[in-house]
Order: C-alpha cells, then structure tokens, then sequence
C-alpha cells in the first residue's frame, strides 16, 4: 500500500498532474490495473515454472515496475549485500525494455497502414 501511495505522490508532484481528473479517465486505470494483473501473473507463473527464490520474485518485478532506483532497496531489505543484485537485474530490464520497445514499434508499424 506505500508504494502505491509513494508511486501516486510521485506522479503527482512530477507531472503536476490533478488528481481531481481521476474520475473522468476511469478507463486509463483499468487499463493500468489489467496491465498490472498481468504483470503479476506472469511473474508468479514465471518464478513457479523455474523454481526461482521469493527473493527473484520481488526484486525482478520491482526492477521491471520501478526501474533502477528502487529495485536495490527491495534487495537490500532482504539482504544488504544483494543490493547490486537489485541495480543489475533493473538494468538488464532496461536494456531489454528498450529493445523490446523497438521491436513492438517496428512490428506496429508493419501492421498499421
């Protein structure tokens, strides 16, 4: 529940967005809950089939979800010495992010007229 609230201040404060315009964009959230559905059943799924630790779990989704900056903390609460754990796997997720994202773009544009 903290980082929810920490990710809605976030956002808040850096895009000056209005909260007030929450109720007329429902439909962007649902689209960000069913995307986070997702996301969370895919890593279980994921962690399930490979056998890794809770500890893969919780920093591989953060560093997805929260990028460099918070995947080390999440580490650290495990064990303080895995924080580099933690900056490695967010900026692995970076890297294949960004390629990904060019792939999904050129396959767009394939299919768009």
């Amino acid at each position: 529940m903290g980082s929810l609230l920490l990710y809605i201040l976030i956002a808040a404060v850096g895009m000056k967005m209005d909260l007030s315009g929450v109720t007329s964009n429902t439909g962007l959230f649902l689209v960000g809950i069913l995307w986070m559905g997702f996301h969370i059943l895919t890593m279980i799924i994921v962690a399930r089939l490979i056998r890794a630790p809770f500890f893969f779990l919780a920093v591989g989704s953060q560093a997805n979800v929260g990028g460099v900056a918070s995947a080390p903390i999440v580490a650290s609460a495990f064990h303080p010495s895995l924080a580099p754990v933690g900056v490695l796997l967010a900026v692995l997720g970076y890297a294949l992010g960004t390629y990904g994202a060019y792939l999904c773009g050129l396959m767009m544009q394939a299919v768009a007229p």
